[in-house]
């Protein structure tokens, strides 16, 4: 684990706000939002793979969703109380970053819809 000065030294200001900090980006804003290259989403932090692109649909939201994890012990899930309502926030297992929030209104096979910030996530393109 890096301390806060560690992590600002390699981070833009709004991947430190995002993935150390716990912050979102404005919708319709972030890099991948709308993205349709594909490969693989690395956490920005540490590399970990998190979300192949095949598994990416438009929800509408303004922010890159997913209907599953590449392997669902690369995300871990811890409920976020806070803004007046209850959800479940997305962290990276690797390095702890926060990524977004899973909501239960995606489409199957999962019913499920990772709704993560581009911030917090690099695309990795695929070779074609």
């Amino acid at each position: 684990m890096k301390s806060d000065e560690e992590w600002q030294k390699i981070l833009t200001p709004e991947q430190f706000n995002v993935t150390r900090k716990k912050g979102t980006e404005r919708a319709f804003t972030g890099v991948y939002w709308n993205t349709k290259d594909d490969g693989v989403f690395t956490c920005v932090c540490c590399g970990q793979p998190l979300f192949d692109t095949t598994t990416k649909f438009d929800s509408g939201t303004g922010w890159p969703s997913f209907w599953q994890p590449i392997a669902k012990d690369n995300v871990d899930l811890e409920a976020d109380n806070g803004w007046f309502m209850s959800r479940t926030e997305v962290l990276c297992s690797k390095c702890d970053a926060h990524l977004g929030h899973v909501f239960e209104d995606g489409p199957q096979p999962t019913g499920l819809r990772y709704c993560i910030n581009s911030a917090a996530l690099k695309l990795v393109k695929r070779e074609k």
